[in-house]
C-alpha cells in the first residue's frame, strides 16, 4: 500500500516523497485511515516505528480540509514536544498550518495556532494562568501515555482533560499497555479503534526513512567542531572542572581552553 491509498492529500504526499519516504510503515498503514475518518484511536506501538508521523500526516490534511481546527498534542516532555514540532515543520511544506510548541511557561502562545504541543505540567501551568485556552480543542493526541505515567504526570494530564470539551476526536499512543493508565484511558477514549504494532516492526521506520543530505552534512560539521575543540582543551582546566563541578557540572567550554580569557580581555 502507498500513501495515496491511505487517503492523504497530494500536498502531504509531495512533502513525504521529497523527504525521501516512499512507503508507509505498518503503524502508518493502520492508523492514518482511522484518524482521517474521525475515529478515536488507541495505538500500542514501540518507538522507532513511525508513530509520530502516523498522526502528523493525517492531522496536516484535516486542518487544511476543515480550516480552523484546535489540536492539542500532549507529550511526555519538552524534548518530545520539539521532536513532534520538527515533524510538523518538515511535512507542513505545502500547507499553511500554525503550531506552537511549549518549552517553558514564559512563552507567548499564538491565538492563531492550529496545533499546540507541550508536556502536561507546562500546559497545565499555562492554562491555569490563562495564557492558553484549551476549551475549544477539536482533536486531542496523547503521545505517549505510558511515558507520561513514568514521568509522574498522570495527575496533571487528568486536570487538563477536565478543561477539554467532551465532544472531540481522541488519539492516544502508548509503548505498552499499563494497568495504571487504564482508568484514564477509559475517560479519554470512546469506542476506539485499537491498533497494536508488533515489536519486530520497531526498527522499520528507521530502516526505511533516509537521512537527508543536509542533515548528514550538518552532523559531520558538528563532529568536526567537536574534534577541534577536543584538541585544544586544556587538560588541567578540564580536571579542575570535573573535581569541583563548577556551574552545576556544566562548565562552559571556553573556560576550559587555556589562554582564551586573557586574549578576550
Amino acid at each position: 500500500m502507498n500513501f495515496s491509498e491511505l487517503g492523504l492529500s497530494g500536498q502531504t504526499i509531495q512533502a513525504i516523497e521529497e523527504f525521501g519516504i516512499s512507503e508507509p510503515t505498518t503503524v502508518q498503514n493502520d492508523v492514518i485511515p482511522s484518524i482521517l475518518q474521525g475515529k478515536d484511536v488507541f495505538t500500542i506501538a514501540p518507538q522507532g516505528c513511525g508513530k509520530t508521523t502516523s498522526y502528523v500526516f493525517p492531522l496536516l490534511d484535516i486542518i487544511s480540509a476543515k480550516g480552523a481546527q484546535n489540536i492539542l498534542i500532549i507529550t511526555p516532555n519538552s524534548e518530545q514536544s520539539v521532536a513532534v514540532s520538527d515533524r510538523f515543520s518538515v511535512f507542513n511544506k505545502y500547507h499553511e498550518i500554525n503550531e506552537a510548541t511549549v518549552q517553558d511557561t514564559e512563552e507567548e502562545i499564538s491565538k492563531e495556532a492550529n496545533v499546540i504541543i507541550g508536556s502536561p505540567d507546562l500546559l497545565l501551568e499555562l492554562a491555569e494562568s490563562s495564557k492558553v485556552d484549551l476549551s475549544s480543542t477539536n482533536i486531542l493526541v496523547v503521545d505517549d501515555i505510558n511515558l507520561i505515567k513514568k514521568n509522574k504526570q498522570l495527575d496533571n494530564l487528568e486536570k487538563i482533560l477536565e478543561m477539554l470539551p467532551a465532544e472531540k476526536q481522541n488519539i492516544v499512543y502508548t509503548n505498552r499497555r499499563s494497568k495504571e493508565t487504564q482508568s484514564i484511558l477509559e475517560k479519554i477514549l470512546k469506542a476506539p479503534e485499537e491498533i497494536k504494532v508488533d515489536k519486530a516492526k520497531e526498527q522499520e521506520a528507521k530502516m526505511n526513512a533516509p537521512q537527508p543530505a543536509e542533515k548528514n552534512k550538518k552532523e559531520k560539521t558538528r563532529n568536526a567542531k567537536k574534534q577541534v575543540l577536543n584538541d585544544v582543551l586544556d587538560k588541567e582546566s578540564v580536571e579542575l572542572a570535573k573535581k569541583h563541578k563548577n556551574f552545576n557540572g556544566k562548565t562552559p567550554e571556553f573556560l576550559l581552553i587555556k589562554g582564551i580569557l586573557a586574549e578576550d580581555k
